[in-house]
């Protein structure tokens, strides 16, 4: 073999480097870097509140505003690059489950379950994550071509961070004219829907004219705004390491704290996610939790239906209102599937809709709509051959890390091919609603599983994982395709980006954890992982049938109310209704069930800082600088929980537990 032949690829000019030009060593570092910050940061967060954020836009701006620093700027194709890689690597703790399912396996019990709790190693935590990492990726590139190149879905937030690469790059708005279905035209009353569809783009385009004062604002204050924001939420944070009481203020008296778990936590961590989510989404949150903590959790405990204390997950309060949640969940997430699912099977059946037209005469729908070129494109072997060996290897690292007791071969890869099926189901609800239904998806394939594997509780976790990995990971790195479509940069530059992201990941997210688990109790008072107990409470539901006294009365009722409402609410969306967005998120409003007050309350300040900003000083309704802050708050964070986290495993203490009279400061090493 000729060596010299592969170097070949990174000359300029010549094999990779000619057809891949935006493919870079500094955008691959630089990903790479962006991402490892965010990796950490979902950690922390995602095993805290059971959310973590996609990062995709903040990836793009901060990759933006390092490379002015830079001799060379990056291109806007270049930066796609960086900000696909950074997303691949940073949600890896979602899409193995460390925010989850790895913490659920360490609830078990012999005596209630028939396995005691498993207790991965780093090294078992590593070829977990091999055997779920890389199967999304490698189902991107066909989904890619469906969805985004000939349905031409809509993907809000990848539209989104091409207009604002667009804006700052200086380069004419993409075009985000969209086909609904490939090669048909509505005919009678969508053709006035198609009419104002076609004028909001013109409105969009003509906005974005306006956005240079938004650029300049990001070119020359951009690095403030994300210093300050960053110094300010690390020493915040810092500060509440060596302060416990800090971040676990008893805003409503200790009483409340105490025996009601009502405080609240003023991270600016908090408030830079409910930036990112918004005001609709963070009052969803907060009127779930003030309905489970408000009234729910009292009733239960009053009533005598859950005895234990408030917080205790098997006898309290928060273990009573978690069943009502889970209902909420499933309901809210099948519901609004169902829309998309009909459409993919009534396509399916009968291609041609009925009152639908063609485009252009008979055969334009057989016409390609690919604009890039064959060496910028995956190759389809790579994919099939691709697949085969992600199957093939997940499945003997997944009988390996959990031997034959814990999850039979065949029942891992029934999970491989469940997920390649959901993945399509909640790629196609990601385009159209930009919500991706992961938590809907999970508990489908708990559900099959409990049918094809009884009372097998670990089989259950562990293959609805490896089933709920492939899809979270497909939709997620699908916005970073739409955003790579939208301005021209190589989907095969893209799938390096991913793949070399996903790879480090395995390392980074898998030491990360393996040091919470020495520093921490997971779950426990600083990382509770909620959503651990959402998997494992859905499992034990699943075998024995057994709920709380009464819950099962409250889950029916809640099911119900919030299947009509999220019924409405897709509806809604599809129509393009101002309402829709106003009517409560079903698994935003369940969030706020599992998490107690004080992860709600800084949330809704985020949210409604983001509302009068976008509303009322935002020039054009542009928040790019809002974003650019929350950004800062997130990140400094997450830097610094790494920080605390090495005093910890040094064995550095607290300063003071002044103003802790509730005894529950999360972050106190004196209750752990």
């Amino acid at each position: 073999m000729n060596y010299r032949n592969w170097f070949k690829y990174f000359k300029p000019g010549e094999g990779l480097a000619s057809a891949q030009p935006e493919f870079t060593l500094t955008a691959v570092l630089l990903g790479l870097a962006i991402g490892c910050l965010i990796c950490f940061t979902n950690l922390s967060l995602g095993l805290q509140s059971g959310w973590i954020s996609m990062m995709s836009i903040q990836s793009a701006l901060i990759g933006f505003l390092v490379s002015r620093m830079l001799p060379t700027p990056l291109s806007p194709q270049e930066i796609i690059v960086v900000q696909t890689t950074a997303v691949a690597t940073g949600t890896m703790p979602l899409a193995a489950g460390f925010v989850g399912i790895l913490p659920a396996l360490t609830l078990l019990s012999e005596d209630r379950d028939g396995s005691p709790p498993i207790h991965l190693t780093w090294l078992g935590l590593v070829g977990w994550s091999c055997s779920v990492a890389f199967f999304g990726v490698f189902l991107s590139p066909p989904i890619r071509k469906q969805v985004i190149v000939e349905e031409q879905l809509p993907f809000p937030s990848g539209t989104a961070t091409a207009h604002l690469i667009s804006v700052l790059h200086k380069m004419p708005p993409p075009d985000t004219t969209v086909r609904h279905r490939a090669g048909y035209q509505a005919i009678s009353d969508d053709e006035e829907y198609s009419r104002d569809a076609a004028t909001h783009v013109v409105a969009v385009e003509e906005e974005i004219v306006h956005d240079a004062i938004e650029r300049d604002s990001v070119e020359h204050e951009g690095w403030y705004d994300l210093v300050w924001s960053f110094v300010a939420s690390g020493f915040l944070t810092l500060s509440a390491y060596f302060y416990p009481v800090l971040f676990a203020i008893p805003l409503f008296g200790n009483h409340l704290a105490k025996e009601w778990l009502w405080y609240f936590t003023p991270s600016l961590s908090y408030v830079g996610q409910g930036i990112i989510m918004g005001f609709p989404t963070t009052l969803s949150m907060n009127l779930g939790m003030l309905t489970g903590w408000a009234i729910l959790s009292p009733l239960s405990k009053l009533s005598g239906w859950a005895p234990g204390p408030v917080g205790d997950m098997a006898t309290g309060a928060r273990g009573w209102i978690l069943w009502v949640s889970l209902g909420i969940m499933c309901t809210d997430s099948l519901i609004s599937l169902l829309p998309v699912a009909m459409d993919y099977l009534a396509e399916a059946i009968w291609p041609r809709r009925r009152n639908y037209t063609t485009i252009g005469g008979p055969d334009d729908q057989d016409k390609p709509h690919e604009t890039e070129t064959e060496d910028r494109l995956v190759p389809n072997t790579w994919v099939l051959s691709g697949l085969f060996i992600s199957v093939v290897v997940g499945i003997g690292l997944v009988w390996l890390v959990f031997g034959h007791e814990g999850i039979k071969p065949w029942a891992t890869l029934l999970g491989f091919i469940l997920g390649g099926m959901l993945s399509i189901i909640g790629v196609r609800a990601l385009g159209e609603t930009d919500l991706n239904p992961v938590s809907g998806l999970g508990k489908i394939s708990q559900l099959f599983f409990a049918w094809i594997q009884p009372g097998n509780i670990v089989a259950n976790i562990i293959a609805g994982g490896v089933a709920e990995a492939g899809a979270q990971q497909a939709g997620d790195l699908m916005q970073d395709l739409k955003t790579g479509h939208l301005c021209h940069a190589s989907p095969r530059a893209q799938f390096y980006g991913q793949l070399i992201g996903s790879s480090v990941s395995i390392v980074v997210t898998a030491t990360a954890y393996s040091l919470y688990n020495r520093a921490y109790i997971i779950p426990g008072p600083s990382f509770p992982a909620p959503t651990a107990y959402v998997w494992l409470s859905l499992a034990r539901l699943l075998r024995d049938g057994q709920l709380p006294e009464n819950s099962a009365v409250f889950m029916a009722a809640f099911s119900l109310v919030f299947g009509l409402l999220s019924a409405l609410k897709s509806y809604g969306v599809r129509r393009n209704s101002w309402y829709a967005k106003w009517i409560p998120s079903g698994v935003a409003f369940a969030i706020g069930f599992l998490n107690t007050p004080s992860f709600s309350i800084a949330r809704l300040i985020g949210g409604i800082l983001e509302y009068v900003y976008r509303t009322r000083f935002a020039q054009n309704g542009g928040d790019i600088r809002l974003i650019i802050i929350a950004s800062g708050f997130v990140l400094g964070e997450g830097v610094m929980s790494i920080v605390s986290l090495i005093l910890r495993t040094l064995g550095v203490g607290i300063a003071s537990c002044f103003g802790c009279g509730h005894g529950l400061c999360g972050g106190c090493p004196a209750v752990q």
